[in-house]
């Protein structure tokens, strides 16, 4: 490993509620110092500023706060001090949503993203096509300068593979053919799929279980949550995992350790 270079574990959790995972046991604070990560991200905080505080010894924190109270918002936890922040991508339907977090850097661009989702009968796909086609856009500007990292909770299993009953769920919400297009079409940007490059046959592999029917005791659930690199350096990647075995959530934290 070249002097310059370090391995660097990074992890992302869409934590539906942050104030409650901190309540839950183990409490945030618990899993977060276990998995001691040098980057985490989270989505769904559900809060505004001043509503916690977390005692995060040695680490840098960068807040994205919805407008609506008690919805969306994104935050990542970062050792190293960012050089900047951007909070919105320019998408007219969702940015005053707190769905991104993008923090540069030394070597690498880290964006933490909460897709929206499409909803019940497809009725915000307008909307989500809309943001889709900017957070690529987005994205694309930003590795013109610095290779990308962007993880989140995407809302979107990619193929077949990705959730357990794909032809059940054809066109709902998640598995639309609308928005497997665009996942595409942002893989195709220049973009490499982590888990799914390292693990291509991998079934069963799974990171958001419904709070229905004993969904998750069962493994029926869905990959939704990913670790995106440039295809630059989609050779640095080191792993993969989803970390099924956290709970507090019902979805559960994916990791990558990669060489940058």
């Amino acid at each position: 490993m070249a002097a310059d270079t370090q391995e660097l574990r990074l992890i992302s959790w869409n934590v539906n509620g942050l104030r409650a995972v901190v309540k839950k046991e183990p409490s945030f604070g618990e899993i977060f110092s276990t998995l001691n990560a040098d980057v985490f991200a989270v989505q769904e905080t559900k809060l505004q500023e001043g509503q916690i505080e977390l005692e995060l010894p040695g680490y840098h924190q960068t807040w994205s706060y919805a407008a609506r109270k008690g919805y969306s918002g994104t935050a990542v936890f970062s050792r190293e001090e960012p050089l900047q922040v951007i909070r919105t991508i320019g998408c007219p339907c969702a940015d005053d949503e707190g769905r991104v977090c993008a923090l540069e850097f030394d070597t690498y661009w880290f964006v933490n993203v909460y897709t929206p989702n499409a909803k019940n009968g497809l009725a915000r796909i307008d909307e989500r096509m809309v943001w889709d086609e900017r957070y690529r856009e987005f994205l694309t500007e930003l590795a013109a300068s610095k290779p990308v990292v962007t993880c989140g909770d995407f809302n979107c299993a990619h193929e077949e593979i990705d959730l357990k009953n794909p032809e059940a769920n054809r066109e709902n919400a998640g598995f639309s053919d609308q928005e497997r297009e665009d996942f595409s079409k942002l893989l195709e940007a220049g973009f490499t799929d982590t888990f799914r490059a390292r693990f291509p046959d991998l079934e069963d592999a799974y990171s958001w279980w419904s709070y229905r029917m004993r969904a998750r005791a069962r493994n029926v659930g869905w990959r939704i949550d990913y670790f995106l690199v440039s295809n630059s350096i989609a050779d640095q990647v080191t792993g993969a995992a989803i970390l099924n075995e956290i709970y507090g959530s019902d979805h559960c934290p994916v990791e990558l350790t990669i060489t940058l």
